[in-house]
């Protein structure tokens, strides 16, 4: 059609332009119908192709308003024609979908990019000139207000700049700048070429100009590259725009890299609060005299700067009384620093106070045993020493595999001398567990050998297998364990140890009077707990966690009504205040208990008593924290039989409590069984929710969800 109205607009030709006119149409149609012919034979090639994708059925042709689809060929549709029912076989496969969608998906973000890169110092449609140090960057207002609230502030929020055709930069160097407005319109920044001193800069910009992406993408670059030269002004930029994982990080390699960077030039840069928090740090690892003439230097180098009062809050950081006499009357007055007065206090509280009450520095490895012979420790006392710090707590006996010591009033214990003095906050330490005895102990740590602490004191428990001990963190270089109790004989044996400062696990438990507080069960068979008495198809079943798969024959643990119990021993003593177990509930029956706890399988205190109340399933049970060690549950009443089973035990609970929260319906379900009780204590109550109290204590139980 195109061609015949073409000719209709020429005027008449002659017989020649009619010749050539005519071998024209005929050349232009035969290109089309070749070009016809290839699409038909490329649509005819693609819909081979898909027929051969389809996961069953035949091919059938898709129309669409009487028309077969080209698009629908292509993509392999299928349509049986009758009406918009379609057949099981009228399904795309998925590399057709995956073709249809990347043709209906167009992404040309990386034009766009490239497009608004090329505007960069263009003068080109430019509207705006920012002026830093006297040199003009020609930018567009849109681009920078669309990338930084900074800047859609200052050149549309109503401020002189707004109405300006040149703004000045005042908080920034030309090269920094010059990078930060390439980021600006390019989205990209390469690091590795830069100084550390432009990225710290870039870095304070990006904070300054709300480029919140990139002030992290940095801070990411920065936490990588901490090295001697850079750290103190790494820790300076971190703390000033309060990126406390760069913070973090830069002390941490402040601490491990002390003399060093307390030599660096960097370190002259600090601000006097920025010192003071570096030196302030019980993890900063160096001698007191190199901490003092490290400060010195820096109020040589900063004293133009900084009024007085600076600099004595700076020189209040060393702690003079760690340096020995001879530092102390040679170097620290003759730098006439610090006045006599301040000497003599001193030299004083180094010759009267003991040494662990001095604030000693100490180094500093995160979730790093550091009771291991590669880092310098070695067992100073106790018999077959070699075996403690590198052996296998699992290839033990009685002749190997162990450090012991007698158990007697003379003989000291086994005493590890560590490598540096270092800080501490947990001590792993693995009992010889071949049977089932227990032992106590008490774990003392010193500076100097001659004045001891007493940080772990359990002489009064039964402990066993491996104990996971935490202690307030502290400085310390010697570590003593002293056991005082075997159940089955005279030795204290300790198969591993390991000692670090555990930031990994340290938010999971609290201290309170020595002993930990765990937030986790701790009456697993992973933290060692196991069951001493009572019956159950698998021994431990009642530990294992598993709380859903019981039924009539196996998944409890029970014991015979008026003979026996259920006794648990945990690994070591914990302070407690709730437990939640899990009674069989197969069917409707109830039950009725009591629960008894001690510390060393003597001295029993009862907890809980449920032995006139009638309960069932799940069991919260809270009380007044105490030491634990052994728990002692006695079933008195079983509905169905004469034996109590018991599916689950847990150590603190790990469900929410609420002790002020009693349901109506539990408070009526009580008075009714009461009520039966007090009628008649052989009729078989309905199933009931019962609460009540042992001392301060709370029992939820009933349909409550595990």
């Amino acid at each position: 059609m195109s061609v015949a109205r073409a000719r209709l607009v020429v005027p008449a030709p002659s017989r020649r332009h009619s010749m050539c006119s005519a071998q024209c149409t005929f050349v232009v149609r035969s290109l089309i119908r070749q070009q016809q012919k290839n699409i038909l034979h490329h649509r005819r090639r693609i819909l081979k192709l898909n027929s051969k994708e389809m996961t069953y059925g035949p091919v059938f042709y898709t129309h669409r308003s009487g028309a077969m689809s080209g698009q629908h060929l292509a993509d392999g549709t299928v349509d049986t024609g009758n009406g918009g029912n379609r057949s099981p076989v009228d399904t795309k496969s998925p590399t057709s979908i995956e073709k249809q969608h990347s043709y209906e998906q167009i992404d040309h973000a990386h034009f766009l990019a490239n497009d608004i890169g090329t505007l960069y110092l263009n003068d080109r449609f430019s509207d705006v000139v920012l002026v830093v140090n006297g040199e003009r960057f020609h930018a567009h207002r849109v681009v920078l207000a669309s990338r930084s609230d900074y800047f859609r502030a200052l050149l549309y929020g109503g401020l002189k700049e707004s109405h300006q055709s040149e703004v000045e930069i005042t908080e920034a160097s030309i090269n920094s700048f010059k990078k930060l407005l390439e980021y600006i319109y390019s989205g990209r920044m390469n690091l590795s070429i830069l100084k550390d001193e432009v990225i710290l800069e870039i870095f304070s910009l990006s904070n300054l100009f709300g480029f919140t992406n990139l002030e992290l993408s940095l801070c990411k670059y920065l936490r990588s590259n901490i090295n001697v030269y850079n750290a103190c002004s790494m820790f300076g930029a971190a703390r000033l725009y309060q990126q406390e994982d760069l913070v973090i990080e830069a002390l941490n390699f402040i601490d491990s890299h002390a003399l060093d960077v307390l030599q660096s030039e960097s370190f002259l840069s600090l601000s006097p609060e920025a010192l003071q928090e570096v030196l302030n740090r019980d993890s900063l690892y160096a001698y007191e005299l190199d901490i003092f003439r490290a400060v010195c230097r820096w109020i040589k180098a900063n004293q133009d700067d900084e009024d007085p009062e600076a600099k004595i809050k700076v020189l209040s950081t060393v702690r003079y009384p760690l340096m020995s006499l001879d530092e102390l009357l040679s170097v620290v007055r003759e730098s006439q620093l610090v006045s006599s007065d301040n000497i003599l206090d001193a030299i004083q509280l180094r010759n009267t106070l003991p040494s662990h009450k001095l604030k000693f520095r100490g180094q500093l490895k995160p979730n790093l045993n550091i009771a291991h012979p590669s880092q310098g420790a070695q067992v100073m006392q106790g018999e077959m020493r070699s075996a403690l710090l590198e052996s296998d707590s699992n290839g033990h006996d009685h002749e190997r595999g162990c450090t012991r010591h007698l158990i007697n009033e003379s003989d000291s214990g086994i005493m590890i001398k560590l490598g540096h003095p270092s800080i501490i906050n947990y001590i792993k330490m693995h009992l010889w567990d071949k049977d089932l005895r227990s032992y106590s102990y008490y774990i003392e740590v010193s500076m100097d050998q001659h004045d001891w602490v007493r940080v772990i004191d359990h002489s009064n428990y039964y402990c066993r297998s491996t104990q996971r001990l935490w202690i307030h963190p502290r400085v310390v270089q010697y570590i003593r364990i002293v056991g005082t109790n075997n159940t089955v004989n005279k030795s204290f044996h300790t198969v591993s140890m390991e000692i670090m400062y555990n930031s990994e696990e340290m938010d999971l438990v609290n201290i309170e009077k020595g002993l930990v507080v765990p937030k986790f069960n701790v009456a697993t068979m992973d933290k060692n707990a196991i069951v001493i008495d009572g019956v159950s198809r698998c021994r431990n079943s009642l530990l294992d966690g598993n709380c859903k798969d019981y039924d009539w024959d196996c998944g409890y643990t029970c014991h015979q009504l008026g003979s026996g119990c259920i006794l648990v021993q945990l690994g070591q003593p914990y302070m407690l205040s709730s437990m939640r177990m899990l009674l069989w509930d197969c069917d409707d029956r109830y039950y009725s208990y009591y629960v008894e706890v001690s510390v060393n399988m003597w001295d029993w205190e009862l907890i809980i008593d449920k032995s006139k109340e009638l309960v069932r399933s799940w069991q919260l049970l809270q009380f007044n924290p105490r030491p634990i060690v052994f728990i002692r549950i006695t079933g008195t009443y079983n509905s169905a039989n004469e034996v109590f089973h018991c599916v689950h035990l847990e150590a603190p609970a790990q469900v929410p409590i609420d002790s002020n929260t009693v349901e109506v319906e539990q408070e009526i379900s009580n008075l009714q069984v009461a009520n039966r009780l007090n009628i008649n204590e052989s009729e078989e109550p309905e199933s009931v929710v019962s609460t009540s109290a042992a001392e301060t204590s709370t029992t939820v139980v009933g349909s409550q969800t595990a």
